[in-house]
């Protein structure tokens, strides 16, 4: 199926019958607290699976998935993936792997919490994004990075754990350190290297 731009491909709080494999484009996976706040819980782009906790707990959908831009995915019956696995029981561990990943990534955000000041913690998941979806501008200058997703300050706030007002001060200061530039839902990483070092980040691409 076909979805354009800002279309809601899975609705938080739906029954789970089947999932999506994303074929071509990037989606945001976001949740709504009880209090109305809208937390952005991940970016998937094509080849992953959205949507697969409800299918395999048999619960509601935890979160929503939107369209960043025109998106293509396949509708996939949980009677279908698991005819699927069946035949090919090595794709589980791929399946597995996946799932795994995400909750590494989960975890270190909350290794990160606790380890480092809210400009780290900015600068862990600007270069992690920057190395997931990051394009080399027009001029081609190779140490910038042009997010290639669009994403709010807010939506950046919910991934790094941090209330918005701290997160514009730690994006302040990274944009005086000359490592960041900022527009209306626009980010460039302006020198991904020394942004890398203030990060103390690895060479581990993560799972997005």
């Amino acid at each position: 199926m076909l979805y354009p731009k800002h279309r809601m491909l899975l609705r938080q709080g739906d029954g789970g019958k089947h999932l999506l494999l994303l074929t071509r484009g990037v989606v945001k996976v976001l949740a709504s607290s009880e209090n109305g706040m809208d937390v952005l819980l991940g970016i998937r782009v094509a080849g992953e699976l959205v949507g697969e906790m409800a299918v395999f707990e048999e619960k509601p959908r935890s979160g929503s998935v939107f369209a960043c831009g025109e998106v293509s995915a396949r509708i996939i019956p949980l009677e279908v993936l698991e005819g699927f696995l069946t035949r090919h029981p090595e794709a589980i561990k791929a399946l597995v792997a996946t799932l795994s990943a995400r909750l590494r990534w989960a975890n270190q955000r909350r290794i990160d919490s606790r380890s480092y000041d809210a400009p780290v913690r900015l600068a862990r998941v600007l270069v992690e994004l920057g190395r997931a979806h990051g394009r080399t501008p027009p001029e081609g200058i190779a140490v910038r990075k042009v997010l290639g997703v669009t994403i709010s300050q807010s939506e950046l706030a919910s991934l790094c754990g941090l209330a918005l007002p701290t997160t514009e001060k730690a994006l302040a200061s990274l944009s005086r350190k000359g490592m960041v530039e900022r527009s209306y839902r626009r980010i460039t990483l302006c020198d991904m290297p020394s942004l890398v070092e203030f990060a103390k980040v690895g060479d581990e691409i993560p799972y997005w």
